[in-house]
């Protein structure tokens, strides 16, 4: 029986060693290659000094060699720690002092930032393998050992110390306080899901799976370790093409994809410059996603042009690994602002909604969103503060060793005894006396014909209106002014939950995991002097007359 990650390589290496497993452009490396290559390199790993859990930083892009180095890591009975290398050098410096790494693997691209990220602090400086034989020529990073190192090692399997229940990995998310939080992911955590989710949407050795989300976003973990546990192809997308809808779809068609998974703003983006056509991706037998919500009009669009692929909408946040909850849409909606429900729980999962004393709240009726079951994180990477705070004692338990999660998310569960999700507990605002769900408001601009993306979030104003309503938004034409845009509101909305502040954008801003970025946004309505002059304050008159612009 299976109890580690790398037992799928292994598994698979054995029946078809041949078959093509990984494959990003013109790079690709069979079953075979991936079992034999990661077992030199977690021999090199441990030749070079590596421990049983000792962490291991990935400044890796997205890459088959990425692959390979995260099996490595794992057959060293190591953790491994993907970075963002988008990220600026300050905030990976936080990461990289937490994970207290003993080595780092990196590319070309990776070695750059640790360029920076040493020059900052070079008593952080830690041993450099690069996974590939490129010369470094634009950083001054002195490199350990290289790609073709790997062949002075023997690729047979090495003995493993590791039992499902420790590490495998590392996700650093967005902390409250500005200090990025370090997730803690097990072998059991990720296997639970993949089995579950493998069996539920009947992945097989034919499918062809996108690659779609960064290797430091839990999505990820989905796409490799789900392609890999049944002997599948995982196609990588290139990250040039995030903001090429057409190349995306392109991409789709080309690789003959069986399978998609996303967060809601790429399938967003895709639907409003209508690269999806009629009947479009004949061969795509599943479309998921998860992070937030999807506008109902664009899963509508969706549903129309590609009556033969099967939806499903997935939720869970990395501290409960990849997702908690799935609803597969049974039909195309009817409404625009019907919701979506995130459904019931994945295999070996377990979805709450509890009132303020831990109870269980009636149906219909608004509550605090909490998950348990096997996806459950063992908490925060050395902090024991944060983690007290997060994942709390379940009353349930009769030996009090059960735990719950506690999600910062509002759900409720309808009469259908499906769960949906709210919004945010920190998206509820209170504004002229009225409690207002932010969510409620997107859900309705979704819904107005040529608004592309929206995101509406609540500053405080000190004044009457104590939070005021800021709606940020693209729209396909400049005719669809704010004022337009509030008349179309005031036909779905009551006139206290209309913004009075607007600023169109070309592009939303998104964090590195692609999701719209509200903390920006709120900074922006909050802070913005120079932009301030833009925005439309629109209280007092009741009406709209000008817009802001972000061309």
């Amino acid at each position: 029986m299976m109890q580690l990650l790398q037992d799928f390589v292994t598994r698979q290496a054995e029946q078809r060693a041949d078959d093509v497993a990984v494959i990003l452009m013109a790079v690709r490396l069979t079953y075979g290659q991936l079992e034999l290559t990661s077992n030199q390199l977690a021999r090199l790993l441990r030749d070079a000094g590596c421990q049983q859990g000792d962490r291991i930083c990935l400044f890796l892009s997205k890459s088959p060699s990425a692959v390979v180095a995260m099996l490595g890591v794992l057959k060293a009975d190591c953790i491994y720690v993907p970075i963002d290398l988008a990220s600026p050098a300050a905030r990976v410096e936080k990461i990289f002092r937490a994970a207290a790494p003993r080595l780092v693997l990196a590319d070309a691209t990776g070695c750059k930032l640790l360029d920076e990220l040493f020059a900052r602090d070079p008593v952080s400086a830690v041993p450099v393998g690069l996974v590939d034989d490129e010369p470094v020529t634009e950083a001054d990073v002195e490199t350990a050992f290289t790609r073709s190192d790997y062949a002075g090692y023997t690729p047979a399997p090495m003995p493993r110390r590791n039992s499902s229940d420790v590490p495998a990995h590392l996700l650093f998310t967005s902390g409250s306080t500005g200090t990025p939080k370090g997730v803690t992911i097990t072998h059991a955590n990720v296997i639970g899901f993949v089995r579950w989710a493998t069996g539920h949407f009947r992945m097989d050795a034919s499918d062809r799976v996108s690659g779609h989300p960064p290797l430091h976003f839990d999505l990820s973990t989905f796409d490799i370790y789900g392609t890999l546990s049944v002997g599948g192809q995982l196609h990588m997308v290139p990250s040039s093409f995030n903001l090429l809808p057409q190349r995306l779809a392109e991409f789709i068609r080309e690789s003959e994809l069986t399978q998609w998974f996303s967060v809601p703003a790429t399938l967003t983006y895709m639907a409003k410059f209508g690269v999806v056509q009629p009947g479009d991706f004949p061969t795509l037998r599943r479309l998921l996603w998860c992070g937030e919500v999807l506008p109902t009009p664009t899963l509508i669009q969706l549903m129309r042009r590609l009556p033969h692929v099967q939806f499903t909408n997935l939720y869970g946040p990395t501290e409960a690994t990849i997702a908690s909850s799935y609803y597969t849409v049974p039909r195309c909606p009817q409404s625009d602002t019907g919701p979506i429900p995130i459904g019931t729980p994945c295999g070996g999962e377990e979805l709450l909604v509890l009132d303020e004393r831990l109870r269980p709240s009636p149906v219909d009726e608004i509550g605090d969103l909490y998950i348990g079951g096997v996806g459950l994180s063992p908490g925060y990477w050395r902090d024991e503060e944060k983690t007290r705070a997060a994942f709390v004692a379940d009353a349930r338990s009769p030996d009090g060793s059960g735990r719950l999660y506690r999600t910062g998310d509002l759900g409720k569960v309808g009469p259908n005894g499906l769960y949906y999700f709210v919004g945010r507990a920190d998206s509820q605002i209170k504004s002229r006396g009225y409690r207002i769900e932010l969510g409620e408001i997107e859900a309705a601009l979704n819904a107005v014909p040529g608004v592309q993306e929206c995101a509406v979030v609540g500053i405080q104003t000190g004044g009457f209106e104590t939070t005021a309503i800021c709606c940020a938004y693209t729209v396909h034409t400049d005719e669809l002014d704010p004022a337009w845009l509030r008349r179309q509101l005031k036909t779905a909305l009551p006139d206290y939950m209309l913004p009075s502040r607007w600023k169109a954008f070309d592009r939303l801003p998104k964090n590195v995991n692609g999701k719209i970025d509200r903390r920006a946004l709120k900074e922006f309505f909050e802070g913005d002097a120079r932009a301030r002059s833009d925005i439309v304050a629109s209280e007092t008159s009741g009406q709209t007359d000008a817009t802001g612009s972000g061309r």
